[in-house]
C-alpha cells in the first residue's frame, strides 16, 4: 500500500558487490556500507556556478538511501558509477529502516555527506532536519554541469520538479531537497472496458457525472478508493483545477477565509457529488488490512475510476481480473471545457546535511544522478527520475504513467504545510479521512467545511 513520499517497502535486502563497491560491513539490522577505492577529481563546475573548494584527494562521501521496493542494488550501481566517472570515492549505507541506522550518528554529529530520504515517513527525521534548518542549500546545484555531459541539471530537471514546497520547504526561493523518483498520481481505470463499451475518458466533470450515469443503469459504480488518504494527491489536484497555483499555495498554508471562497466550495462540491456515485461497500474495506479489495473493484469491473499512484500495477500485479483488461489512467477531468487538468505527482528527495563533512563532492554525487547513465540504472528497477523526455525511453504501462504529462496534464505539487503539532488536529483525517463519513452519509458535506475550517484555523496560528 502507498506511503507518502515514498514507496512500499520489500521484505528483503539486495545489495551484490560490483567493481569499485565491495562489501564493508552489516550492522545489526541489516544496513549494508560498501567503500570505495579510486581517487577523487572535480569535473562538474561550470564558470556561472560559484566554484567551490576543489575537491580533496582520496575524499570519501558517505551516502545513505532508504532501500524501497526498488531495492538497493541500483544504489550499488551508480556509486559505482559515480566513482569511475568522478575518481571520488562513496561509502554507501542503504536499509529498510534507514533513520535507525542514521540517526544515532546524526545525533551525536556523525552526518551522511548525501541522504536519500523522502518526507512522510513515520521517523519524520527528514521533517526535523527541516525544522532545524538543518538541511544544505543546493540551489547552486541547478546550475552546475551533470558529470560526464554537457548539460546543466537544470536544464535536465523537468519543470516544475523544484518549485514546490517539498523541494523548497522555507519559501525562500531556494532549493534545499534534489526531486528524486517519482510516480505521476491520477484516475486508474480499465481501459479494456472503455473500449467494449465505447466509452471515451471524461475531459469535464460534467462528462464524468454523464458516464456516471450510464455505468449505473449497467449496475457499474463510477467511483472507488482504496482508503480515504489516497484523497491527498486527488484533492490536491483539485485544488490546483478549482484555483491554480495561487489558491493551492493560500490553501495549504490555512491562509485565512481560504475555505469559504466559490474556489474552494467547487473543490468541495465536486467531493461530495462524487461521494454520491462511489461504490457504497468502499469505507467499510478502507482500511490497511481490506484496501485491497477496493482495488480489485476496478480489475472487476465492478467500478470505473480510482485515485491511485503507479505502484498499483505492482500491488495488483497477481490479482485476477476481467478478461481483456487493460490499464488506463488519466488526470483530473478538467472542471471547465478546455480548462486545465491536472495529476498530482509524489516525489523523493534527496538532500545534503548542513554539518555534512564533504558538501562539494556531496553536490557533485547529486549532479551526476541526473546523468542519462545514473537515470537508466535505476529506472532498470523501475525508479523514474523526472528528466525531460525520459518518459520516450520507457515501454509498455511505464511509457504511459509517465507520459501523462507529455498529453497535456499539468503536475501538481506540494501539500499541506508543516507546522508545529496542535494538540488533538490531524488534518489529513480532517480532510481527507472525513470522505469515508461522506459516503456512508454519516457527514455532510457543511459538517466536512466546519471541520476543515476549525482546524485550519488552528493550523495557521501554529505555523512557523
Amino acid at each position: 500500500m502507498k506511503k507518502i513520499g515514498s514507496i512500499l517497502l520489500v521484505l528483503a535486502l539486495m545489495m551484490s558487490s560490483l567493481a569499485g563497491c565491495s562489501k564493508k560491513d552489516t550492522t545489526n539490522n541489516g544496513a549494508t556500507t560498501t567503500p570505495a577505492t579510486t581517487e577523487s577529481t572535480d569535473t562538474s563546475q561550470t564558470e556561472e556556478t560559484t566554484s567551490p573548494e576543489e575537491t580533496k584527494k582520496d575524499v570519501t562521501i558517505k551516502v545513505a538511501a532508504i532501500e524501497t521496493a526498488y531495492g538497493a542494488e541500483m544504489w550499488t550501481k551508480v556509486c559505482a558509477a559515480f566513482e569511475a566517472k568522478t575518481g571520488i570515492k562513496v561509502e554507501l549505507t542503504t536499509d529498510k529502516l534507514l533513520e535507525d541506522v542514521i540517526g544515532a550518528g546524526m545525533k551525536a554529529g556523525d552526518y551522511p555527506d548525501v541522504v536519500h530520504l523522502a518526507t512522510g515517513r513515520p521517523a519524520a527525521l527528514t521533517e526535523t532536519l527541516i525544522k532545524e534548518n538543518g538541511l544544505e542549500d543546493i540551489t547552486d546545484v541547478l546550475s552546475m554541469t551533470v558529470p560526464g555531459e554537457d548539460k546543466k541539471v537544470i536544464d535536465k530537471i523537468a519543470g516544475g520538479f523544484t518549485e514546490s514546497s517539498l523541494t523548497n520547504p522555507y519559501n525562500d526561493g531556494r532549493t534545499y531537497m534534489a526531486p528524486m523518483f517519482y510516480s505521476p498520481c491520477g484516475l486508474f481505470f480499465n481501459q479494456g472496458l472503455f473500449n467494449e463499451k465505447g466509452w471515451t475518458v471524461p475531459k469535464t466533470w460534467d462528462e464524468m457525472w454523464e458516464l456516471g450515469e450510464k455505468a449505473k443503469a449497467e449496475g457499474i459504480a463510477l467511483f472507488a478508493y482504496p482508503t480515504a488518504g489516497y484523497f491527498d494527491a486527488f484533492f490536491y489536484a483539485l485544488l490546483y483545477e478549482a484555483g491554480g497555483a495561487d489558491f493551492f499555495e493560500k490553501a495549504t498554508t490555512y491562509t485565512e477565509g481560504i475555505w469559504d471562497t466559490p474556489e474552494a466550495n467547487t473543490a468541495f462540491d465536486i467531493v461530495e457529488k462524487l461521494a454520491s456515485y462511489t461504490e457504497k461497500s468502499v469505507p467499510s474495506n478502507a482500511n490497511n488490512d481490506n484496501f485491497v479489495k477496493n482495488q480489485q473493484l476496478i480489475l472487476d469491473n465492478k467500478a470505473l475510476f480510482m485515485p491511485n499512484g503507479t505502484w498499483v500495477v505492482g500491488e495488483m500485479a497477481d490479482a485476477p481480473r476481467a478478461d481483456g483488461f487493460e490499464w488506463g489512467l488519466t488526470a483530473l477531468p478538467a472542471i471547465t471545457e478546455g480548462g486545465d487538468a491536472y495529476s498530482f505527482t509524489w516525489f523523493e528527495q534527496s538532500w545534503i546535511p548542513a554539518a555534512a563533512e564533504n558538501k562539494d563532492a556531496a553536490k557533485q554525487f547529486i549532479a551526476y544522478m541526473y546523468s542519462d547513465e545514473a537515470a537508466q540504472i535505476f529506472a532498470e528497477s523501475g525508479a523514474i527520475q523526472p528528466i525531460v523526455d525520459f518518459a520516450d525511453t520507457l515501454e509498455g504501462d511505464n511509457k504511459m504513467f509517465y507520459s501523462i504529462y507529455d498529453n497535456g496534464a499539468k503536475a501538481a505539487l506540494g501539500g499541506f504545510a508543516t507546522t508545529d503539532p496542535v494538540e488533538g488536529v490531524n488534518f489529513s483525517d480532517t480532510v481527507f479521512g472525513t470522505v469515508n463519513s461522506l459516503v456512508s452519509g454519516d457527514k455532510t458535506k457543511a459538517q466536512w467545511i466546519d471541520l476543515i475550517k476549525k482546524d485550519s484555523d488552528l493550523l495557521r496560528a501554529a505555523l512557523k
